[in-house]
């Protein structure tokens, strides 16, 4: 079952999460089998760390919620808050299997917080820009409650389009980089 895992950075910890980098990495070398991607969300301007997020295959969603709340930035208070939710991989690869320029242009976590009808169950025409692309669902599977991707993309706007627009309660942009150690 693969799972979408967004931290979101609790305000004034950036000295706390680079205290706790050499844990944070250590502990997520433990699911390096399981990870489909990783990487730190930035705010805008495009240094300061706001988040962090993990896709994993893992066994249930209660392994999901262990490997969740037991990472040690949240442990440690570095994030104000979690979004779980189960995901479909939609592209078939992790994120080192993407076949685009890792270094060209900028990378963005794309965040569609479902209301209403489903949509988004297919991926878009451009899918090489896509680095990772997905529903989210409830823990059974069987609601669809929006779509997560990681997109390379000139600007957030464009990033933006990747899902269909004025169909999503909400929409979050934020700027992404491919994660793990240097």
């Amino acid at each position: 079952m693969e799972f979408f895992c967004y931290h979101r950075d609790r305000a004034g910890s950036v000295a706390l999460r680079d205290e706790l980098l050499e844990e944070h990495w250590s502990y997520m070398d433990r699911y390096a089998t399981e990870m489909i991607a990783r990487g730190p969300t930035f705010a805008d301007d495009g240094d300061t760390p706001s988040g962090s997020v993990h896709i994993v295959d893992l066994p249930d969603p209660a392994a999901a919620r262990a490997f969740a709340f037991e990472e040690p930035n949240y442990q440690a208070g570095v994030y104000r808050d979690v979004l779980l939710r189960r995901w479909r991989n939609m592209l078939g690869r992790t994120m080192w299997d993407y076949p685009g320029d890792r270094t060209g242009a900028n990378r963005y976590l794309v965040l569609g917080l479902g209301s209403g009808q489903t949509v988004d169950l297919v991926v878009p025409p451009d899918r090489d820009e896509l680095i990772a692309f997905g529903p989210l669902l409830s823990d059974d599977a069987t609601t669809w409650l929006g779509t997560a991707a990681l997109v390379r993309s000139p600007d957030p706007d464009t990033a933006r389009a990747v899902l269909t627009a004025d169909r999503y309660a909400d929409v979050e942009v934020h700027d992404w980089e491919f994660g793990g150690r240097r």
